[in-house]
């Protein structure tokens, strides 16, 4: 279809452009992103305006390479002091929960195909297989929406989904693999299967660790002049540990999170900088996917499996992950029931499913065209019911908690600075003990190194005079004799960072 490579370039950058704007407009209809993405796909694919790509093998790469750098940059963004406190919930959503949801689903499917007269009747293992593939959870898109208007969530719901999405895929990876390969061979021995799922798990952990552990090391004690060079080695240490994992027989998705995990969560140079890098880099994979996945369906084929894939998607929301995300949270008591239904219903389905519903594809098994159809079908359904009401649910279900205190000067210090920031708003209360710098009574070893005042930053001294509503920052190695200052001088609202 096209002749050279400038064309390629300037139909990618088109589709690009398109993409971006049109997520930007769905976020003020509270559209997922990953909607978008899949529809501009399917506009501009094969029923659209005729861009031809059926070539599972490359969506399947481009995915692998994809999920990589989006579960890497993920585990960066995870905070451990943010998911202690519910990691157990957290690992028990992303392993038995999806073990749960592919039983309950897939016995569900088996009943529906053998009932429902006028589509192919699938065998029990082709019905675990096709639940096992839509059986992890995608909450990238959720929270883009909830960040995009506004919404905190009570209860540590934002960590927990956060934890069971990134770290789910896996667990949905492995049972896709185990439930093709008993499907190809006519049978498999179930302590086999548990052993290689075990195997998997353990290798993934440990070598997801270990080379999370060597490239804190080796950027903290490389030493490249060219600090532009930094988030490209770490891009490196991504794609070598999902393959190095992959080859030594471990689960390469779990063993990235980790990695990805161990690197956020360690005093590193240049940390902001390598952040900034993977969250743009992410966004841009995110993208790359979703056009591709979108480029690769058949929109006129979802028609004909439209009532099937209703039935499944709607049984997957109100009962297979309720039930299990209730069985998982039996035994703990964070949540109380609003917040378990809050749970259940952020359970979208986002690309990973059709990511791994490529794996049927590849390796030829029966009525693998038919699971790929449907489980596309369903992500759609998900997006559309749970995606565009996350924030309505979270009203509904009364946990919208108070937003954090915005960070007005985004300023950041070295971490091996040990210092406290604060910035202060300026009130009346203060003003009473004088309306100049000079005039506050503050701790030694304390300075206001800034001033933010109707939009614009200046360097204050000692006789510049404060206003009512201006933002203050200041740096101090005494946090303690500073918030002590604070009260006396009545100060109430304020923010503290430290390092």
């Amino acid at each position: 279809m096209f002749h050279n490579a400038e064309e390629v370039l300037l139909i990618a950058s088109v589709i690009l452009f398109f993409s971006i704007f049109a997520g930007k407009a769905g976020y003020r209809f509270g559209l997922p992103a990953l909607l978008l993405f899949l529809g501009v796909g399917m506009l501009f694919g094969s029923d659209g305006l005729g861009i031809q790509f059926s070539n599972p093998h490359i969506a399947q790469f481009i995915g692998m390479l994809a999920l990589s750098i989006i579960l890497f940059s993920g585990g960066m963004d995870t905070k451990f002091s943010e998911v202690k406190p519910i990691a157990s919930q957290g690992v028990v959503l992303a392993t038995v929960g999806v073990l749960a949801t592919t039983f309950i689903t897939g016995g569900f499917i088996y009943w529906l195909s053998a009932f429902i007269s006028g589509y192919v009747s699938l065998t029990f293992p082709e019905s675990l297989l096709l639940a096992a593939v839509m059986s992890s959870t995608d909450s990238a898109s959720v929270f883009s929406i909830l960040r995009s208007k506004g919404v905190y969530l009570k209860q540590k719901l934002r960590p927990t989904l956060e934890l069971e999405s990134g770290s789910n895929d896996p667990m949905a990876y492995m049972l896709t693999l185990i439930l093709i390969s008993y499907i190809q061979s006519g049978g498999m021995n179930i302590a086999e299967a548990g052993l290689s799922l075990l195997i998997q798990l353990v290798i993934g952990a440990i070598a997801g660790y270990a080379f999370g552990k060597i490239a804190v090391y080796v950027i903290n004690h490389i030493d490249i002049d060219n600090a532009s060079l930094y988030p490209i080695l770490i891009l490196a240490t991504a794609f070598l540990t999902f393959s190095a994992t992959t080859l030594c027989k471990g689960n390469g998705y779990l063993a990235v999170y980790i990695a990805g995990l161990v690197v956020g969560n360690a005093k590193i140079v240049h940390k902001k900088s390598i952040g900034t890098f993977f969250d743009g880099f992410a966004w841009l994979w995110q993208i790359v996917m979703f056009l591709t996945l979108g480029l690769l369906v058949n929109p006129h084929e979802l028609l004909p499996v439209a009532g099937i894939g209703l039935t499944i998607g709607v049984f997957m929301i109100i009962i297979a992950r309720p039930v299990s995300v209730f069985l998982c949270l039996l035994p703990y008591k964070n949540f109380d029931l609003k917040g378990k239904l809050y749970i259940s219903w952020v359970g979208l389905r986002g690309a990973v499913p059709i990511i791994f519903a490529t794996y049927p594809l590849i390796a030829g098994v029966e009525h693998a065209g038919l699971i790929f159809n449907v489980v596309f079908f369903i992500t759609i359904l998900s997006l559309l019911i749970q995606g565009t009401t996350v924030t309505l649910a979270a009203k509904w279900l009364d946990q919208i908690d108070e937003p954090e205190k915005k960070d007005e000067f985004g300023i950041e210090l070295p971490e091996d600075i040990k210092s406290a920031m604060s910035e202060i708003d300026i009130t009346p209360a203060v003003l009473n003990h004088g309306n100049k710098l000079m005039e506050l009574t503050l701790p030694d070893h304390t300075l206001a190194v800034m001033v933010k005042r109707n939009g614009r930053y200046f360097i204050p001294k000692g006789n510049t005079e404060l206003k009512e509503n201006d933002k203050l920052l200041m740096i101090s190695d005494n946090d303690e004799a500073l918030l002590q200052a604070y009260e006396s001088l009545g100060i109430q609202d304020y923010t503290m960072k430290k390092n």
